[in-house]
């Protein structure tokens, strides 16, 4: 029998497939240096360069139902990968999340193998994370490769599986043809895109493209992706914006391979906690309640696995920093 639109939105356990914690004042991340300024999607981010911890994360949610997290790596400095992953730890210890971590890894370094190695020896982590760089535009393509095409990269890529490690990916859609030959190349590891694909360009050609790219990559079933990062510069984060969006991943994923997220702390330069998951909810409140439980909860414990909170945490009044 075929399931029925509930008509109702979203209002049981949510995992955050993907967000941020992070002290630069303690802790080196070189974007989030006092005097830096990167190229950044959003525009001026100076507005993140402070602590957030799981206090400020709980404050930020709200009334919404989060039960569980997924951290994804930080940018931290590149030469301590494994300092990461021992400082999100003990916030898992101190305050019951995250559940799940993405860990970095840089696929092009000479100890790579030895740094995969010992990220996945830690509890929490399911998977890693290295921005592979690679044509900025669409004009570029063709003349410019990423890291994904690099063979040392690649031959680290393919210790993976053999880790029990998922590879979370983060690159425009334009880089995507790239994507798909990992996919096929290494059918037995599970890829997480980041963010959509990234379709920052709203004209007709740009979401034409992204359309495209997206659905090229979807037809691999070791993809999984991310509905997330949808904000645009300048803009208040609306779900009229991005509701095509939303609905064309789960079209061409199926609501069994994509899930919600709320990349906090960076989307807070776009719109409130709130404003995000609540956008969410109302896009997909006319699919069938099992659809919208995936979408929100199932598919990102089946990727990731995570772990009990070990914090008695009585939700949804949030954290509160000790003393």
């Amino acid at each position: 029998m075929a399931e029925h639109s509930s008509g109702e939105a979203w209002n049981g356990p949510i995992i955050d497939a993907h967000h941020h914690f992070w002290d630069p004042t303690i802790n080196d991340h070189p974007w989030l240096a006092p005097e830096a300024n990167i190229p950044f999607r959003y525009g001026d981010y100076s507005a993140i360069k402070r602590r957030y911890f799981p206090e400020d994360y709980f404050a930020d949610a709200g009334p919404h139902r989060v039960v569980q997290t997924v951290y994804v790596e930080t940018e931290w400095d590149p030469q301590d990968p494994i300092g990461e992953t021992v400082f999100i730890e003990s916030l898992t210890a101190r305050y019951g999340v995250p559940n799940a971590v993405v860990a970095q890894a840089w696929l092009d370094h000479p100890d790579a193998l030895a740094v995969l190695t010992e990220q996945a020896s830690f509890k929490c982590v399911r998977s890693v994370r290295h921005k592979p760089g690679g044509a900025t535009s669409p004009a570029q393509v063709g003349h410019v490769r990423s890291l994904m095409s690099d063979e040392h990269w690649r031959r680290s890529f393919a210790a993976l599986e053999g880790l029990g490690l998922h590879f979370d990916l983060q690159t425009p859609w334009w880089n995507l043809h790239e994507a798909e030959r990992l996919a096929r190349d290494f059918p037995g590891t599970t890829l997480i895109l980041n963010h959509a694909g990234l379709p920052n360009d709203r004209s007709a050609e740009g979401l034409a493209g992204w359309r495209l790219a997206m659905a090229r990559l979807a037809k691999w079933p070791n993809v999984q992706v991310k509905i997330s990062g949808l904000g645009q510069r300048g803009q208040a984060w609306r779900a009229k914006d991005n509701a095509w969006i939303v609905r064309e991943v789960i079209a061409m994923f199926g609501t069994d391979r994509a899930m919600f997220a709320s990349n906090f702390p960076v989307d807070s330069l776009c719109g409130s906690f709130d404003d995000i998951y609540s956008g969410f909810k109302s896009i997909v409140a006319d699919l069938p309640s099992a659809d919208q439980e995936r979408l929100f909860y199932s598919n990102a414990q089946r990727v990731y696995c995570c772990e009990p909170c070990a914090v008695d945490r009585q939700w949804p009044e949030p954290l509160r920093s000790e003393a």
